[in-house]
Order: C-alpha cells, then sequence, then structure tokens
C-alpha cells in the first residue's frame, strides 16, 4: 500500500505539475539555490511542522502553507522588497507558496525545483 501511495504521489508530481515561472516566480535547481542561499536571504520551508522536524535546510524558517492564517500572518513580518526562498517536500505546494506570496506584493520569489526530496 505504501508503495502504491509513493508511486501515486510521484506520478502526480511529475505529471500534475504546474510548474510556472513569471518575473516575480523563479525556480532554481538545486545547485543555483545552494548557491543562491549560500548569504543571508530569506529563506523558508512550507512544509508542516511535522515534515519540517525530519529534516531541514539550515537556517530555514517553517511557515506552513497549509496553515493560511498563520502563513500569511508569517509572511507579512518578511520584507517584500528582498527576495524570498521557498521550498516544501516535492516542489509542489511551495508553487502554490510562491502563486500566494506573488499575490501578497513579494517582488522576487525563488522556489526549488524538486523541493526537499531533491535537495538531500
Amino acid at each position: 500500500m505504501k508503495q502504491i501511495i509513493l508511486l501515486m504521489s510521484f506520478l502526480s508530481s511529475f505529471f500534475g505539475s504546474n510548474a510556472t515561472q513569471t518575473d516575480t516566480i523563479t525556480i532554481l535547481d538545486k545547485v543555483a539555490f545552494k548557491k543562491a542561499i549560500a548569504n543571508n536571504v530569506q529563506l523558508v520551508d512550507v512544509r508542516t511542522p511535522k515534515e519540517y522536524q525530519s529534516g531541514y535546510i539550515k537556517n530555514a524558517k517553517n511557515i506552513d502553507y497549509f496553515n493560511k492564517d498563520a502563513f500569511t500572518a508569517a509572511f507579512e513580518k518578511l520584507d517584500k522588497e528582498e527576495p524570498v526562498y521557498i521550498y516544501c517536500r516535492s516542489g509542489n505546494r511551495s508553487q502554490k507558496a510562491a502563486q500566494r506570496l506573488d499575490s501578497l506584493g513579494f517582488k522576487k520569489i525563488y522556489d526549488l525545483e524538486g523541493g526537499y526530496m531533491n535537495w538531500n
């Protein structure tokens, strides 16, 4: 059963992905993302707290995408003029988060292609 769920998740993220780049949103491969976050940046993990506790990118702040009110409130505290770097588990959730951040007025959003699964 677990294998079926993993396969469905993979196929869904592979075929159902609407990875979109815009003037505001840029998808970076892990090499470019790693280089970009080497300096002090706004780095956010949009996974759930449980996912975050299982492993995260150093210096990433956890802001759960699924907790809509807390998500908006936490991002309102960040600098919208400075780039924000986000990631999730596979890249799907962070794409949705990027679109939400765009609507909140963030000027430049960088999303890790393939998410944390691609990081390791």
